[in-house]
């Protein structure tokens, strides 16, 4: 990731005020501006950043959507069942588990994963969804 965006989010993850980032800048490097510093200018307020608190955390690997369209629909069913409050947890362990008690219950030799059950395994999941969906539909 590049200097800048690594400090804009520092900015806000540190709730800088204008004025109060500015004058960091001004204080750590003499410039109150990125686009006027070096590479080790940025470095050196990235530094000052840290000791003031940011953290710098890893991003999200984000899987890509599967190309199967009944795995798309376990998914799309799982998050509207998260919305209207159906389920707590709209974690992928979650869906796992709950695909576990679906397609392979008392097993815990194996571990399902939605994104490779093949159609007819999928099928009672998306059922068994179907009906949570509605149930919730119901409540609202």
């Amino acid at each position: 990731m590049n200097h800048n965006a690594i400090i804009n989010i520092a900015k806000a993850q540190l709730g800088l005020e204008e004025d109060d980032y500015r004058a960091m800048l001004c204080r750590v490097t003499g410039k109150a501006s990125l686009r006027v510093m070096s590479g080790g200018q940025k470095d050196e307020v990235i530094k000052e950043l840290k000791r003031l608190g940011f953290r710098v955390k890893a991003g999200g690997k984000r899987l890509p959507a599967s190309t199967r369209p009944y795995v798309r629909l376990i998914w799309a069913l799982w998050s509207s069942c998260k919305k209207l409050d159906v389920i707590q947890d709209g974690s992928r362990t979650a869906l796992r588990a709950f695909c576990q008690g679906i397609v392979a219950p008392g097993d815990t030799t194996i571990t399902i994963d939605p994104d490779l059950l093949s159609y007819a395994e999928a099928t009672p999941v998306i059922e068994a969804l179907k009906a949570m969906e509605r149930r919730g539909k119901a409540r609202k």
